[in-house]
């Protein structure tokens, strides 16, 4: 079969579709959000492949895995097995790296294993075990005139040894080295019982040319000292050498060597103080103090809640007391003693008085103060209590293990190297100049026979995350920090790697996050996956990658209610000439967002001073106050760095005291005020069920005092609380306010079916009975923003805020609608909402990461239109962005790279969209030049 045939696809709001998709081609789905473009690739292609291979299986092992549910549709065939790669990031774990997700680390590990060379730690030479033959031939080969060969028996003990000597005599060895001078034993030798000695038999002296006597005095030697000779030449230099693992020097003994010892997840491997985390958490007492100019009695102690009238106020106050301060003395104004003791304790007994608040009781004792510092340590290490033990790491710092220096792995392991490099040190380098480092590597012939087949995986692996635009990422990067983009093309690589054939991949917008010049790169990626005989199915809105596909489909031709069908199908080329096509209108040009008709000027600005957290190299940044800024640069050039890490915790800290790690950075100057700053990003913005739209943007609220109003519920002693299905009262105590049930099913996946008690409504029936022009608040939470707004068309608390929500484009969702299936677009532009019916300050500084993920380019004009009213009040917003629609949009533009790991930190460009198309070596303003020549065409 040459196609894959849908048929009747009804899935959420997918309106009975069929389609026919070709196989083994690179197909993209497009379209305006929330027009059915996951539904259809995820909920309903992905999800039958799935719930096809899991039904396959047998029972019992479809017990552990769960089915997965059957979408919505009549049929479809010639499906291939399919692997879903979302947008989702990696593992949270912090023992989770880019070199462990890849499995480059694991070849790595094999590597070393294989063909590492150990080192002392201490003496840093080179240890290897060497055969009494081999010996004999260094001995030659390094050695001129008489040669005497000893064994050492006794290394810096000590002892008087007189016994030892003695046998040695009646065994026949007739001389002896004792503290580097050479005597008999048939002589009484008194040696120092308190003092270490060396003693080293003389097993023979001479000339090396005489091999057959030189191999048989090294068996002898090695076999007398259990491994270990020292020969000693003509001018009395000493020549060590060792049979075993161990250093000659210092007997360090290395056992052999294995893959796990070079895991920082294995005991064999992982530094021994941190247990292979690399990381310390330890109390830091500028947090449990952050503001020393308090004292006690005002709440300098953060870490106690209230510390003045509970009974560790009363303690704290006994303490001070014995020490010669009281509660009301500024914590800067202790002595260094006073503060010592106060933070890290006292052995001194001291007498403490308690009493209760109501002076019912009182009770006295003596005894220590341990201090704040290892009090919260013991009280985190006793807890049970998930979230006091998250609100004590808020007094926590993190910093690099003390053992390992941040490395992971025992010193041992960290000293077996390869072109001096440990295992360690490889992973550190970014993906390019590990590239090179084995590109680079030269290794013995033995050596290349062992590792040629180590080093292909780890080349083409590395190879591959190179081709999808991550270069500039290190492999001990922790995966818990990468972006949903980045962990979506390591992913990819790791697919790529695996070199499948036959498989329909699913991805979710792989250029997120990608600078252009590097989406070559992923298309030609994409395409090579095609050409080795996959299906690929992308969920995309970049313009380049819709032009490269074989195949379009534009889903439409509205969002919500108003989406859920093709509006148009075939070549990119057929789409751009569709009429009726949104997408094919844009890549047409009879649609553009046009440029702003005059940028705002500069005047004044936030001034952070020597930035230097990550990969930034001690640059001093200007962001202007009271305009849209975007921060630009290729991937890892350090955008999130400047912006999350150091503006973000470094105004969070100025204004609110906060005790967020700020990022290394010298000052942060204002030259306007800023009253807060708030970040939008595409978390959810609920982890239930229960969450949706209205309660987020606190619509239902009103909704709820309106219906609490209406004469009805008046006479009936109805309040605003009745109407909430989160509370016992009016809510159905059937479902408790779910509108449905979930039923466990042992071999089966999780089955809800509708409340029979409430019909799916989530209120019972008096509740229901309450009516606002006809509708009960349960018809209320089942319209869309578009209907509600009819309905509430005089109310204007409410009609402002779902206002609002269609502005941002969202009057499609219904107001009752899970924040479980929004999208992470939906949810950032639900918050935009919010923030947008607010009551303006003027003095905000929002701040927004890749605000046009999942956004079509007619949503894009929108989320700009939104920007722009928010900067029109007054506020600052600071976007990290590639999309060059909004780049072109904006007032002012910082441009960081000139590239991404090590190669970036730098300030390219900044200024006007103009002034950065002007600078040549800006790689932004390479490809934002061509949008600024391209003639604007306002829409209609």
């Amino acid at each position: 079969m040459k196609n894959i045939i849908i048929k009747g696809a009804r899935e959420h709001n997918l309106k009975n579709i069929s389609v026919e998709l070709p196989r083994d081609r690179f197909i993209v789905i497009t379209g305006l959000s929330g027009s059915g473009k996951s539904t259809l690739a995820f909920d309903t292609l992905y999800a039958e492949g799935q719930r096809r291979y899991v039904e396959s299986l047998s029972a019992y092992a479809r017990q552990f895995l769960g089915l997965m549910s059957k979408p919505d549709v009549d049929s479809i065939e010639g499906l291939s097995p399919a692997i879903s790669i979302e947008q989702k990031t990696t593992s949270k774990n912090p023992r989770s790296t880019v070199g462990t997700v890849t499995e480059i680390y694991d070849y790595l590990r094999l590597l070393f294993a294989r063909v590492g060379i150990p080192h002392c730690p201490t003496h840093l030479i080179p240890i290897e075990a060497q055969s009494p033959q081999r010996i004999s031939r260094r001995i030659q080969e390094e050695l001129k005139g008489n040669v005497i060969i000893l064994a050492p028996i006794v290394r810096q003990k000590k002892g008087t040894y007189e016994k030892l000597i003695a046998d040695l005599n009646k065994e026949g060895y007739s001389r002896v080295r004792v503290n580097k001078e050479l005597l008999r034993t048939d002589e009484t030798i008194k040696l120092d019982r308190y003092k270490k000695h060396d003693i080293e038999v003389v097993i023979d002296r001479l000339k090396p040319t005489d091999s057959s006597r030189l191999a048989e005095a090294c068996e002898n030697a090695l076999e007398k000292s259990g491994g270990l000779l020292i020969a000693l030449d003509s001018d009395q230099g000493e020549h060590l050498y060792s049979a075993r693992m161990s250093c000659p020097h210092c007997d360090i003994l290395f056992e052999e060597l294995q893959p796990r010892m070079f895991s920082f997840n294995s005991p064999f491997g992982a530094c021994e103080t941190c247990t292979g985390l690399g990381i310390k958490m330890d109390f830091d007492s500028d947090l449990i103090i952050p503001d020393k100019s308090m004292c006690i009695a005002d709440g300098a102690l953060a870490v106690y809640r209230n510390a003045v009238d509970g009974w560790r106020g009363q303690y704290v106050g006994a303490v001070a007391k014995h020490f010669g301060f009281d509660v009301f003395t500024p914590i800067e104004d202790l002595t260094k003693k006073q503060y010592n003791v106060l933070m890290y304790g006292s052995r001194e007994k001291i007498r403490f008085q308690m009493s209760m608040k109501n002076g019912e009781a009182n009770w006295s004792h003596t005894g220590n103060w341990e201090g704040l510092i290892p009090q919260s340590e013991r009280l985190y290490k006793q807890t049970q209590s998930d979230y006091r033990r998250r609100e004590m790491e808020k007094f926590m710092r993190i910093s690099p293990c003390p053992q390992c220096k941040g490395k992971r792995l025992k010193e041992k392991v960290l000293a077996v190297k390869i072109a001096e490099k440990s295992i360690i040190d490889v992973t550190d380098l970014s993906i390019k100049q590990a590239i090179d480092f084995f590109d680079n590597l030269v290794l013995s012939e033995k050596e290349t026979g062992i590792a040629r087949q180590i080093l292909k995986e780890i080349e083409e692996r590395l190879g591959f995350l190179d081709k999808v635009g991550l270069s500039y990422l290190t492999l001990s990067r922790s995966a818990g920090t990468l972006s949903g983009g980045e962990a979506q093309r390591i992913r990819l690589a790791t697919q790529i790697g695996s070199n499948l054939m036959g498989v329909m991949y699913i991805l979710d917008e792989p250029s997120i996050g990608l600078h252009q010049s590097d989406n070559n790169k992923l298309i030609d990626t994409l395409h090579r996956l095609r050409d080795i005989g996959n299906t690929l199915i992308v969920v995309e809105h970049d313009e380049d990658t819709i032009r490269k596909a074989d195949y379009v489909i534009d889903m439409g031709p509205g969002a919500g209610l108003h989406g859920g069908d093709i509006v148009s199908q075939g070549s990119p080329g057929q789409v751009e000439s569709d009429p009726n096509s949104l997408t094919g209108q844009y890549l047409s040009g009879h649609l553009s967002i046009p440029l702003p008709d005059k940028r705002r000027p500069a005047e004044k600005f936030i001034h952070i001073k020597g930035c230097k957290e990550n990969n930034l190299k001690n640059i001093d940044v200007q962001i202007p106050l009271g305009l849209l800024t975007l921060v630009t640069g290729v991937s890892g050039s350090g955008k999130s760095t400047l912006v999350n890490e150091i503006l973000y915790k470094g105004m969070m800290h100025k204004l609110h005291n906060s005790k967020l790690r700020v990022g290394a950075h010298k000052s942060i100057l204002l030259d306007g005020e800023i009253d807060k700053v708030i970040v939008i990003d595409q978390s959810p913005i609920g982890k239930t069920p229960r969450s949706n739209p209205a309660t987020y943007t606190k619509v239902f609220d009103e909704i709820r005092k309106i219906y609490a109003e209406t004469q009805e519920a008046k006479l009936r002693g109805y309040k605003p609380g009745r109407f909430s299905f989160n509370v016992k009262g009016g809510r159905c105590e059937a479902c408790q306010g779910d509108g449905v049930i979930k039923i466990e099913m042992n071999f089966l996946p999780d089955v809800y079916v509708e409340c029979e008690e409430c019909k799916g409504k989530r209120y019972n029936t008096e509740t229901l009975q309450i009516l606002f022009k006809e509708k009960s608040i349960a018809d209320v939470l089942d319209m869309s923003v578009e209907e509600a707004l009819e309905l509430f068309q005089n109310i204007p608390a409410i009609k402002n805020k779902l206002i609002t929500l269609s502005r941002v484009g969202l009057e499609y969702i219904k107001l009752g609608q899970s924040s479980t299936t929004l999208s992470g677009g939906e949810a950032q532009r639900i918050k935009l909402t919010r923030e947008l019916s607010k009551k303006a300050t003027g003095k905000t500084l929002y701040l927004l990461d890749e605000p046009t993920t999942g956004l079509h380019f007619h949503d894009v004009k929108k989320l700009i239109r939104v920007l722009n009213a928010l900067v029109g009040k007054g506020n600052s917003v600071v976007v990290i962005e590639h999309n060059l629609d909004v780049i072109k949009s904006s007032d002012y533009i910082i441009d960081l790279g000139p590239d991404g790991g090590n190669g970036g930190g730098k300030i390219v460009a900044q200024g006007s969209p103009e002034q950065v198309a002007g600078i040549k070596k800006s790689k932004t303003g390479k490809y934002l030049k061509k949008m600024l020549q391209q003639p604007d065409v306002l829409p209609n």
